[in-house]
């Protein structure tokens, strides 16, 4: 079933996205000190608002140093696993950056085997990893898929369109497709900075939705989408996505 959802970044998000009455929130974990002291309250949103949550954790602490990641941002990412179980969340959006165009080349087997680690631990707590694209093609990511058959994507059609002519998504979903279980949405006009990636309200930039949603209805997508916009553009957005997906 495709289920259609909006992101939060704090708690006064919650209250707002929950307000509009959709049956999931992206909420992000990010500290796991801070997601414990708040672990009760937003159980209690989720009663409130009837919603279920999706995960998105943190950015990873230095994407090319292994010891960091392994010493760092690993354990941060277990004790996250663990309160995304007790928030009953199952399925989770992990940025980790393995561009092989750019990304050292003796350090991708290294991340792929934290990766793979990673997946396992989440799976333990009855979670579903998703990596997101940020830089990445479909090429980058069909190494880690070969060798971590758990492993999801989240595909953000946005980022899709920056450092590229073409948006990515058109060759995730040619060629990544089965692996694809969560979308992100959200407009923009290109680029190549991270000031580029502007998350405006469908048809507000340039990404080429009609075309993507029609490959992705062919494909019969049913799955979750997070808008990735403000909350006052997410009633224009959910109508930009049932026009072209429904």
């Amino acid at each position: 079933m495709l289920l259609i959802g909006g992101r939060a970044h704090t708690i006064e998000n919650i209250h707002a996205v929950g307000a509009l009455g959709y049956p999931f929130i992206e909420f992000s974990l990010n500290d796991p000190d801070v997601v414990e002291r708040q672990a009760e309250e937003i159980l209690g949103l989720k009663q409130q608002y009837n919603i279920e949550l999706i995960g998105h954790y943190p950015n990873e602490n230095n994407p090319v140093d292994i010891k960091v990641l392994r010493d760092k941002f690993f354990p941060k990412m277990k004790r996250l696993f663990s309160l995304s179980q007790v928030l009953g969340v199952k399925k989770s959006t992990l940025h980790f950056w393995i561009d092989k165009r750019w990304a050292p080349e003796k350090l991708l087997p290294e991340k792929i085997e934290l990766l793979s680690e990673m997946v396992e631990e989440a799976s333990l707590r009855g979670v579903t990893l998703c990596i997101e694209n940020l830089s990445e093609r479909c090429e980058s990511f069909e190494t880690a898929f070969e060798a971590i058959p758990k492993l999801k994507m989240t595909l953000d059609i946005g980022h899709g369109q920056l450092l590229s002519k073409e948006n990515t998504s058109f060759g995730f979903i040619a060629d990544c497709f089965d692996r694809i279980d969560h979308i992100h949405v959200h407009d923009n006009h290109g680029g190549t900075r991270v000031e580029d990636d502007l998350h405006l309200c469908l048809g507000d930039g340039v990404v080429k939705y009609q075309e993507i949603f029609s490959l992705l209805k062919k494909k019969n997508y049913q799955s979750t989408i997070t808008m990735e916009v403000k909350p006052g553009d997410m009633p224009r957005t959910r109508a930009e996505i049932e026009r072209y997906l429904l």
